[in-house]
């Protein structure tokens, strides 16, 4: 599932972002959401959010074993 779209994206979901700082090699950082930052439904890029440990980046992807539950 991509992280385009505000409602595939809960608090408590397990996510893959790109860190600003990644945006240019694309490496993904796994982990949970604690916070949605974007206030749009919809962004081409990905929805912004925190992890718990407090990084910040854009969802490329919600992880399978989030989608299943």
């Amino acid at each position: 599932m991509k992280g385009q779209n505000r409602a595939d994206i809960k608090i408590g979901k397990e996510v893959q972002i790109v860190l600003k700082e990644n945006q240019q090699n694309g490496f993904i950082t796994e982990g949970i959401v604690q916070e949605i930052l974007t206030k749009s439904l919809y962004h081409p890029h990905g929805i912004k959010v925190r992890l718990t440990t407090g990084e910040v980046g854009r969802v490329k992807a919600v992880t399978l074993s989030e989608i299943n539950k």
